[in-house]
């Protein structure tokens, strides 16, 4: 079927639509063929698998986002990528004020139930707020999209251009663990707390560390459902979107214990201060010995994002029984930071490498890079 978008989204318009698995992927290749006539359009894009995206494409289309993830890189890399460096939890009042602009959004949704709601499947996250003050809904009914309990639902009334599609979500894969990854793993998990409310972060790392937590007795509250949480089985998940692999998505239809919900429920500090034993698991880029975070660049490649860690670390500092964990190869805990500070070393609290764990809580600067030295082998 031929997919018009002229109808609906004008020249220059400000454009926004699902990241990584929820990307719909028939209205970007829609939009990418259409350029031309759509010339000066603006892209806010959340991390992006699926490489449909290219820096060619800013000849007509430009180009905005909170992060360098995926293929990102790239356009990052190529110059045609601006970044805007705020918490993840801001999206959303930004969306509301328009000082992040929002003309037209596009859904990726599951076929409706019986009572003729649509899924937002397998991402909401700062879809929500854009739904609110967007002139226009284009969505892709996609039934390879699981149909799991997203707060808004749609109906059909709700979508300005409805196009159908059958092809499988972007996925996201990662190496099973190698040695360092599951030695990494091995000295955070004894750190959580039983019936602790876990986030985890992007990436393999985070990703090996919840793998080794099956079987314990946790909650989720995350932005990010990554891979194994369905190993760890949680009495209840919240998160914003699902980031794995069709093994994921397949646990995730239907299942009542799991809620995909606004970044504004996530990562909002009203909601994270309500959470007991919450406890941030993430990674990051580089680590200096004073607890300083660089999780935006790496050799001077915009790779990262400041994104929901510092939300998370935040909470998880302020939670009753919380902590947070910073995990990451010992190569990479540094003397100075080649990068910006993402989180600031007053929110340091937990770091472990494959050498061990240094717990710099209540640690002076000069106890903290004796702790740092010795989980980096910088001795």
């Amino acid at each position: 079927m031929k997919l018009d978008l002229a109808s609906v989204i004008r020249p220059g318009d400000a454009l926004l639509w699902g990241q990584a698995c929820a990307e719909p992927q028939t209205l970007v290749e829609a939009l990418i063929a259409e350029r031309a006539a759509l010339s000066g359009c603006r892209i806010f894009l959340g991390s992006s698998y699926s490489g449909l995206l290219r820096p060619e494409h800013a000849d007509h289309l430009r180009f905005t986002s909170y992060c360098g993830t995926g293929t990102n890189r790239a356009l990052a890399d190529a110059g045609v990528l601006d970044i805007l460096p705020v918490p993840y939890s801001q999206l959303g009042a930004l969306l509301r004020s328009r000082r992040l602009a929002c003309d037209v959004v596009m859904v990726q949704v599951s076929p409706p139930n019986a009572r003729g709601e649509y899924s937002l499947g397998l991402g909401v996250e700062y879809l929500a707020p854009a739904l609110e003050v967007a002139r226009a809904v284009i969505a892709e009914v996609n039934p390879q999209v699981p149909w799991t309990h997203t707060q808004p639902l749609l109906q059909r009334d709700d979508f300005d251009v409805l196009v159908e599609s059958s092809r499988p979500p972007v996925e996201l894969r990662y190496d099973p663990p190698g040695e360092l990854e599951q030695s990494i793993a091995r000295h955070a998990a004894p750190v959580v707390p039983d019936g602790a409310t876990i986030e985890c972060g992007i990436g393999a790392l985070p990703n090996a560390i919840l793998g080794a937590l099956a079987g314990r007795t946790l909650d989720y509250h995350s932005g990010v459902i990554c891979e194994n949480v369905r190993l760890v089985n949680p009495r209840r998940c919240v998160g914003g979107a699902l980031m794995g692999t069709r093994a994921l998505f397949d646990w995730a239809r239907e299942t009542a214990a799991l809620t995909l919900t606004s970044s504004d429920v996530t990562h909002g500090a009203t909601t994270l201060a309500r959470i007991e034993r919450f406890v941030a698991i993430n990674s990051a880029v580089q680590v200096d010995f004073t607890g300083q975070v660089n999780g935006e660049v790496a050799r001077d490649s915009y790779l990262g994002a400041v994104g929901g860690a510092l939300d998370f670390i935040r909470a998880a500092n302020q939670s009753p029984g919380g902590l947070s964990i910073v995990a990451l190869p010992a190569a990479r805990v540094v003397e100075r930071l080649s990068g910006p500070v993402s989180v600031p070393r007053s929110e340091a609290g937990i770091f472990v490498t494959e050498r061990g764990v240094a717990d710099l809580r209540g640690c002076t600067l000069a106890e903290r890079e004796r702790r740092m030295r010795r989980i980096s082998g910088k001795t």
